[in-house]
């Protein structure tokens, strides 16, 4: 088995907008030049081109086979998290884009599982549509951004939702989300991946450190996007803060909370890869590639085989880490 947690799903299409307010932020899909590719729409303008694999089951299978991936995490393109709509359009967006994905685990429930999404916008809704995705069968948790609308996800604000995951036994997904950072920025667009996403990704984990939400709430299974972004290089300086400056409450360190979550292997790099295991623990990484999206591991497998690991680390990171994670 090989387990993939860091994938996205974009439905073919969206319902009209059907809500009371502008529907300026309302997603659409339109027709690409390559028939295989569809626009997704955002305020009247294209803001990602995306291809077939994100709606389509064979052909996410057939990518599947050509990378020696065997089974799938789906999870919302992050922009379809909607926290800046309001509440109910947000709930009802949520709703499509889950039965999406619902649809695709139940075409094909061995290679998928799925991470659904939740209008953290507000918090009472969101617990009642992740009470309601966990019961349905389908689902293994969520997915959501490093922050809601400009609020770090360790806000003490979120508490009743990170208390609702933790009594469901719901997995955690987190992933960067329009990105702090952004005017310091020089160059093209690919650069918010690429350059603002890791330090918007250590902020984010930071703050459940600093906020506390990870000694309160020590069942929670979170997994963080991209390697953890710049998180492991931040760790000694937090390490210095809790020592000396009382940044952190509770009685682990820094360290042994940041050990306690699991983290993608979309680094890029066997050596970064190798610190990221010494850093955060053999039992901590699972494959992630960010398929089917542009920026993609292309070969998740071959990357691991390069670390030259041991057969048990080598499985753990394959598949054995991902279960714990899903909590199978």
């Amino acid at each position: 088995m090989a387990i993939d947690i860091h994938t996205h799903v974009v439905p073919f299409d969206f319902p009209p907008y059907a809500g009371s307010a502008a529907p300026t932020k309302w997603p659409q899909m339109a027709s690409a030049q390559n028939c295989r590719h569809r626009n997704v729409m955002i305020d009247g303008k294209v803001f990602r081109t995306v291809p077939d694999e994100c709606w389509d089951v064979g052909r996410r299978l057939e990518h599947m086979a050509a990378t020696g991936v065997t089974r799938q995490v789906l999870s919302p393109m992050p922009e379809l998290l909607s926290y800046w709509l309001p509440a109910d359009d947000a709930l009802t967006l949520c709703r499509h884009v889950n039965a999406t994905m619902a649809a695709m685990v139940d075409q094909a429930p061995d290679e998928f599982a799925a991470l659904g999404c939740v209008p953290l916008q507000d918090i009472d809704l969101a617990v009642r549509e992740l009470e309601r995705l966990m019961a349905s069968g389908h689902f293994r948790g969520v997915e959501i951004g490093t922050n809601i609308n400009g609020v770090a996800v360790g806000d003490n604000r979120f508490l009743p939702f990170y208390a609702a995951a933790e009594t469901l036994g719901a997995s955690i997904f987190i992933h960067p989300l329009h990105p702090t950072g952004l005017d310091r920025l020089v160059g093209p667009p690919a650069l918010v991946q690429l350059l603002a996403f890791p330090g918007e990704t250590a902020l984010s984990i930071a703050s459940l450190i600093t906020g506390g939400i990870l000694e309160r709430h020590r069942e929670l299974r979170i997994a963080v996007s991209h390697g953890g972004g710049g998180l492991a290089l931040t760790l000694p300086r937090l390490m210095f803060g809790w020592e000396h400056l009382d940044i952190a409450p509770g009685g682990r360190t820094p360290v042994e909370q940041a050990r306690s979550l699991y983290y993608d292997t979309l680094v890029y790099d066997a050596p970064t890869l190798k610190y990221l295991i010494e850093t955060f623990g053999r039992t901590q990484l699972c494959i992630g590639t960010d398929h089917p999206f542009i920026i993609q591991e292309p070969a998740p497998l071959k990357r691991i085989d390069a670390l030259g690991a041991d057969e048990a680390l080598r499985d753990l990171l394959l598949d054995g880490n991902a279960r714990r994670f899903l909590g199978e």
